[in-house]
C-alpha cells in the first residue's frame, strides 16, 4: 500500500492486433516453470523475490506545490541473486545488481540448480532465497481526483456483472412465481364469493382456514423477537451504509472508513432494535421485558465477539499483523457496553410504552389442528430449499 492505493500489476495483451493494458490487484508471488520461461524447468516452482516500485506523481505548479502520488504498480520478478563469500547482512554485495535480462529466475527447491540454504535443519534441501526491491518514479498525467479509476476497471470485472444478472433473474422468476400464484388464489376466490350460491353454502379452504390462527404466539416469542430486533438492527445499518457510500461520505481512499462506519452505524443503531424487539415482543404478549432487552443487545453480538476473539487469538499466536491490538478490543467492548445497551434500552422502552393497534382479527382460543404432512414439507427439507435459491444468487 502506497498512499492508500493498494499496488497493481500491469498486463499487456493482444486482441486483434490491438494492444490492451488491464489491472489485476496485487502482484503474483510466483509461478511455475515452462518452455515459454527460458531457463526454467517444466512445472517447477519458482517464486518472484524481486518486486519493482513504479511510483507515479502528478505535479501542477499553478494549483498546488509539490507532488501528489496517483499510481502504484508493481512488476514481480524471479532472480537467482548470487553474492561472494559469506552472508553478511546488508553489507553484503549482491553480484546480480543491477538486474539483467539473461538472469535465471529463483527456484524453490534445491534439485532445481540453486544455492542451498546454510545451516541445513528442517528446511534443508531447500534454496537460499534473497528478496530485494527497486522504486522507480515515473511522472503521470493522471489527476488525483481520478486516481482511483484505475482499480474500478480490473480484469473480474465481467464476474461482478454475471452475479448481478444472475442474482436479479433469480428474484425477478421469484417474485413473478409468487405473483401469479398469489393472482390464481385471489381471482378463483373472488369468483366464488360474486357466484349466485348462497355464502353460507360456500365452504371455506386454503388459507382462510388459518386465519384465526396467524397472529397466535409461537412457542418461544422471545428468540423470535430479538431476531426480529437485531434484523432491523442489521437492516437500518445497511441502508445508511449504502446510502453515505453512493453520496461519497465513504470515500476509498480512507482506507478502513467502510468498515469503521458500518460499526458505528451498528451501534448507533440499538433504538431501532430494541423498539422492533419490543413492539415484537408486544405483539405476542410477552411480559419479560428485561430479558428481552438484554439479549437484544447482547446475544448476536455476543456471538459475533466469541468468533473475532477465537480467529483473532488463531492470528496472535501465529505472530500475524493482521491481528487486531488489545486497544481496539476495549474500544469495541466499550462501544457495545456504553452506548449500544443504553440506545437499545431506550428503544425498548418507547416500543413497550406505545399502544398496539387493533389486530385485524381475532385469535381462536383453541388452536386448529395440523394434520401431518409429507416428508417433503419437513422443517428440513424447507430449510434447504429456502436457502438454496438465495445462496445460489449470491454465488
Amino acid at each position: 500500500i502506497m498512499d492508500n492505493l493498494p499496488a497493481a500489476t500491469r498486463i499487456l495483451t493482444d486482441s486483434d492486433g490491438i494492444a490492451l493494458t488491464t489491472y489485476e490487484r496485487g502482484y503474483p508471488l510466483g509461478f511455475l516453470g515452462s518452455p515459454e520461461f527460458p531457463g526454467t524447468f517444466p512445472s517447477a516452482p519458482y517464486i518472484n523475490n524481486h518486486l519493482r516500485l513504479i511510483i507515479k506523481y502528478h505535479q501542477e505548479p499553478d494549483l498546488f506545490q509539490g507532488s501528489r502520488i496517483v499510481g502504484f504498480e508493481v512488476e514481480a520478478l524471479s532472480v537467482a541473486h548470487r553474492y561472494e563469500g559469506e552472508w553478511r547482512g546488508d553489507a553484503t554485495k549482491l553480484a546480480t545488481v543491477p538486474l539483467s535480462p539473461d538472469l535465471p529466475p529463483q527456484p524453490v527447491r534445491a534439485e532445481h540448480r540453486c544455492r542451498r540454504r546454510q545451516g541445513g535443519g528442517s528446511a534443508a534441501g531447500g534454496c537460499e532465497v534473497i528478496f530485494t526491491y527497486e522504486v522507480t518514479w515515473e511522472e503521470s498525467p493522471v489527476r488525483w481526483a481520478s486516481r482511483w479509476d484505475l482499480y474500478l476497471y480490473m480484469g473480474d470485472d465481467q464476474v461482478h456483472w454475471i452475479s448481478l444478472v444472475n442474482s436479479l433473474a433469480v428474484v425477478l422468476l421469484l417474485t413473478g412465481v409468487v405473483a401469479m400464484i398469489m393472482a390464481r388464489t385471489l381471482r378463483r376466490d373472488l369468483n366464488r364469493y360474486n357466484s349466485d350460491e348462497r355464502e353460507e353454502l360456500l365452504e371455506e379452504s386454503g388459507w382462510k382456514l388459518v386465519h384465526a390462527d396467524v397472529l397466535r404466539p409461537p412457542p418461544r416469542p422471545l428468540l423470535l423477537s430479538v431476531s426480529v430486533g437485531t434484523g432491523v438492527q442489521l437492516l437500518c445499518m445497511s441502508f445508511i451504509s449504502i446510502a453515505c457510500a453512493l453520496l461519497g461520505f465513504l470515500s476509498p481512499a480512507n482506507r478502513g472508513g467502510l468498515l469503521t462506519a458500518t460499526l458505528l452505524l451498528f451501534v448507533l443503531m440499538g433504538v431501532p432494535a430494541g423498539y422492533g424487539a419490543s413492539r415484537t415482543f408486544k405483539s405476542l404478549r410477552g411480559v419479560e421485558w428485561r430479558a428481552l432487552t438484554l439479549l437484544t443487545a447482547t446475544a448476536y453480538p455476543a456471538a459475533i465477539f466469541v468468533v473475532f476473539t477465537l480467529l483473532n487469538l488463531a492470528l496472535w499466536s501465529h505472530g500475524s499483523t493482521g491481528a487486531v491490538p488489545a486497544g481496539t478490543f476495549v474500544a469495541l467492548l466499550a462501544m457495545w457496553f456504553c452506548v449500544s445497551l443504553p440506545l437499545v434500552f431506550v428503544g425498548a422502552f418507547l416500543g413497550f410504552k406505545r399502544p398496539l393497534p387493533a389486530p385485524p382479527t381475532r385469535t381462536n382460543e383453541i388452536p386448529r389442528q395440523i394434520p401431518p404432512q409429507g416428508w417433503f414439507l419437513g422443517r428440513a427439507v424447507t430449510m434447504a430449499v429456502g436457502g438454496v435459491l438465495p445462496f445460489g444468487a449470491a454465488a
